[in-house]
């Protein structure tokens, strides 16, 4: 049709559409479907249908000169030639395409016909022979038709000569196999008579065989359970011995006691070499083991310290654990997988025919099998408990590791060998217990090693006394090999000893769950092993064991306290708050990322840690105020107690234990420096040192009573004082102090000034007395403001000080401020 027309100028092999139109078209010509079947399709009626049966030229070209302008024909006559050309083409392509086709069908027709041919006169021959055959068998019928029932009953006679013949020569034949030890050969000779003999037993003769053979048998019998029970024969001699014993109605559940109880006997001595080897190895640690020492240098917080046990150092035993397991898994092991194999073999697999078969032996077998297998499997797992109950020493966890990985792995032919057996399932426990158990030694050990290194530190602060400034205090430096280390040298290698060595522990740890060790794919140790055990067991609880004993150094009060260093808990409170700010989430971060920890159940978080932590540095450090205070009040308490006020002379210098409270004060701020910051103070006056108290005005007022001393003089004067504290802010004394070195200084100087304090209190004073207490108040006013945060804390405590001395006082005659300057500034 004309909408067929414009497409056409498109050559047909220009693209892959363009050949199926054309082949569509070729089809549609010859009638065909896609079935190359006629099409049963409507016929076109257009006469103009130039594909249709009923398409007439000459009414199509009238159509297109009526219809088509010139340059329009001109154009359909080129798209039609085109066509027919395409057409053409394709005709021809299709010929030589298919024309090899056509000469291989041609070929192989007439082949066919020859081969056809061939195989009919083979036929015709086939027939002629089967025809000759046919006759050649029915003249033979014919011929031996009358002999055919006698040639019959020779042969019956015949075999019934040789069945005889073999049943008079069988009791012959089977002492001839005893001789030769050819029992298998004799067993089944034996069973192919048998019943025939029981059938005929009633007949003398048979009878008399059938004894004879019955003796016989019971003499093999015999010597085939001797073979049994000695015990001595190969696996494969012991496999023919049961099964021939089998063939001769032994009860089955007996041969299997026998079976079992022989390979006990064999399976226990490989047990008691074992135990035997343990008690060797015990002998050995307990007798010439003993456990080996740090050599000197290895300790960088004290290098002479070469008398502390080191607990990650292993015992020398007689064999280690990797050879034990190893022995048992190639001695026992293997001889159980095959006992297991054999005995299976024997009456679990074996066909059951016959009798045997309504028996139900491997049921009953296999129920003894079970019950055998976890009674020895049970004293072997005991034996390798305590084997690993005596891998003390964890300085190589690579043997314990491997050995358990063996252990595990040869457990497992026993789940192939016998399905639905418990013992691989108690040996995995046994490697999860001892996995357990090695956490526990390894946090006793880090706490072990924890002590011994604050021992250490203890032996270096009981060092000169050069050590507590630091080495850099002295001046031009030590030079000594001897010389002790500083705070801040004890305390960098303090942290990074113990740091080191809880990653040398993880680092032991973590070979339970390396890749190649077959257990290490066990829920537990995916799971449990690595967050309940590692993180929680071993890490968060040797974490707390840092803060909970270091809090027991704040448990001695009082003058018992003396026996820390103070030096010690100002260490261990830095060492806490280091914990604190960084140490503990680094820590546990190194821990999840090692382990891959998943927290399927609830763990300590770091902020309960890190709380913890700040709280045993918050602790310590109240308590090395305290200590501190303590022991320069101890000093003041004396001087003051020691001393008769009343009767002393004019003071003419500064008390030497006044000296001796600036000196440690000095000591404490440098020891203090050295681990905290500085801290910040309050804005100080310009004569900070050089100001007077305001209790002098309130001596001087005493002067004025003095002339006319009455009972109420001294109350208007206790009166005045009781005022100026009501206006004075409330000094808590022992109030927390902050992690800097002024909030340190400021507590110690606030005990100690109180305790000078609540002495004065209790003395009576005489005229140099008041005075010997201005000059010594004056002196400590001149140093100890530098070291608190507010300089009027220490001016109001020594304020108080001397206006208690001189309410205390008998003859109140303050001594002249210029004099006290002098004394101060000479002494």
């Amino acid at each position: 049709g004309d909408g067929d027309l414009p497409s056409a100028t498109t050559p047909p092999d220009s693209d892959p559409t363009g050949r199926r139109r054309v082949h569509s078209m070729l089809k549609l010509y010859y009638g065909l479907n896609e079935e190359g079947t006629a099409a049963e399709q409507a016929e076109s009626l257009d006469p103009c249908d130039i594909n249709g049966p009923h398409f007439d030229p000459e009414v199509y070209l009238n159509k297109l000169r009526k219809d088509c302008s010139l340059c329009e024909l001109m154009d359909h006559e080129s798209c039609m030639v085109k066509q027919i050309r395409s057409l053409d083409s394709d005709m021809q392509t299709l010929v030589y395409e298919n024309y090899n086709k056509f000469i291989s069908a041609t070929d192989t027709i007439r082949k066919m016909k020859n081969d056809f041919k061939k195989m009919e006169d083979e036929m015709d021959c086939l027939s002629a022979n089967m025809a000759a055959i046919t006759e050649f068998s029915a003249r033979i019928s014919g011929t031996l038709q009358d002999q055919h029932a006698q040639i019959t009953k020779l042969s019956g006679v015949h075999t019934l000569l040789r069945k005889l013949q073999f049943l008079f020569e069988l009791p012959a034949r089977l002492n001839k196999c005893l001789e030769l030890q050819a029992y298998a050969q004799a067993v089944s000779a034996h069973r192919r008579a048998r019943c025939v003999l029981q059938q005929y037993s009633h007949m003398p003769s048979f009878r008399g065989i059938q004894d004879d053979c019955h003796v016989i048998m019971e003499q093999l019998a015999q010597q085939l359970r001797q073979k049994f029970r000695d015990g001595g024969s190969s696996a494969k001699d012991l496999s023919e011995c049961v099964e021939l014993l089998l063939q001769l109605d032994e009860p089955a559940e007996e041969l299997c006691d026998k079976f079992l109880s022989h390979a006990q006997s064999r399976l226990e001595a490989d047990l008691q070499g074992l135990e035997a080897e343990l008690k060797d190895s015990a002998f050995t640690d307990t007798g010439g083991g003993s456990v080996q020492k740090t050599s000197p240098g290895s300790n960088p917080i004290s290098p002479s310290s070469s008398s502390v046990i080191n607990p990650f150092l292993s015992p020398t035993a007689g064999t280690d654990i990797l050879e034990f397991i190893d022995r048992g898994c190639n001695e026992f092991v293997s001889s159980l997988c095959l006992v297991i194999a054999s005995y299976q073999e024997l009456f679990i697999n074996r066909p059951q025919e016959g009798e045997l078969a309504s028996k139900n032996i491997p049921e009953m077998a296999n129920g003894k099998l079970h019950v055998f297998v976890d009674t020895l499997a049970a004293r072997y797992f005991s034996l390798v408990e305590r084997r690993i109950q005596e891998e003390k020493g964890v300085g190589d966890n690579s043997l314990l590791v491997r050995a358990l990985d063996r252990f595990h792995r040869r457990l497992q032919a026993i789940t192939k060998l016998l399905p639905g057996s418990a013992v691989p399932s108690h040996g995995t426990e046994i490697v999860v217990r001892a996995a357990r158990e090695r956490i526990k030694q390894y946090l006793s050990a880090l706490q072990t090693f924890y002590h011994d290194s604050l021992t250490d530190v203890r032996q270096a602060l009981a060092a000169p006394r050069l050590a507590v400034g630091g080495a850099s205090a002295s001046g031009g430096g030590v030079t000594s090999k001897d010389a002790t280390p500083s705070l801040p040298e004890l305390l960098t290698s303090l942290s990074n000893f113990i740091l080191n060595q809880l990653k040398s522990v993880l680092a032991s740890v973590h070979l339970f769950t390396a890749k190649d060790i077959t257990f290490s794919n066990k829920p537990y140790f995916k799971g449990e092993f690595c967050s309940q055990g590692v993180r929680e067991g071993l890490v968060v609880s040797f974490i707390k064991f840092i803060c909970q004993s270091s809090r027991q150094y704040c448990e001695s009060a009082g003058d018992r306290g003396g026996s820390t260093p103070p030096a010690l808990l100002l260490l261990l409170s830095r060492l806490c708050l280091d914990y604190e700010t960084s140490t503990i989430s680094y820590i546990l971060t190194l821990t999840d990322e090692q382990f891959l920890v998943q927290h399927h159940t609830p763990v300590t978080p770091v902020t309960a840690l890190c709380a913890e932590a700040r709280e045993a540095a918050q602790k310590l450090l109240n308590h090395y105020v305290k200590v501190q205070g303590l022991i320069i009040s101890q000093m003041l308490r004396k001087s003051v107690e020691t001393r008769d006020w009343v009767n002393t002379i004019e003071p003419r210098n500064v008390r030497a234990v006044m000296k001796r409270v600036v000196e440690d004060t000095t000591s404490i701020d440098v020891q203090v420096g050295l681990l905290y910051e500085e801290g910040v103070r309050k804005a100080h006056s310009s004569d900070s040192s050089k100001r007077t108290f305001s209790v002098y005005s309130s001596s001087r007022q005493q002067i004025r009573y003095a002339p006319s001393y009455t009972p109420s003089a001294p109350m208007d004067t206790n009166l005045l004082s009781n005022i100026h504290k009501l206006f004075s802010e409330r000094i808590d004394i022992f109030s927390p102090v902050e992690f800097n070195k002024v909030s340190v200084l400021t507590g110690i100087i606030k005990i100690s000034l109180k305790t000078f304090l609540e002495c004065v209190r209790i003395r009576t004073f005489g005229r140099y007395g008041l005075q010997q207490i201005q000059v010594d108040c004056h002196y400590l006013q001149m140093y100890l403001w530098r070291f608190v945060s507010d300089e009027n804390l220490v001016h109001f405590l020594l304020d108080e000080i001397v206006g208690s001395a001189a309410h205390r006082c008998l003859d109140p005659s303050p001594m002249e401020q210029s004099v006290i300057e002098v004394i101060c500034e000479r002494g």
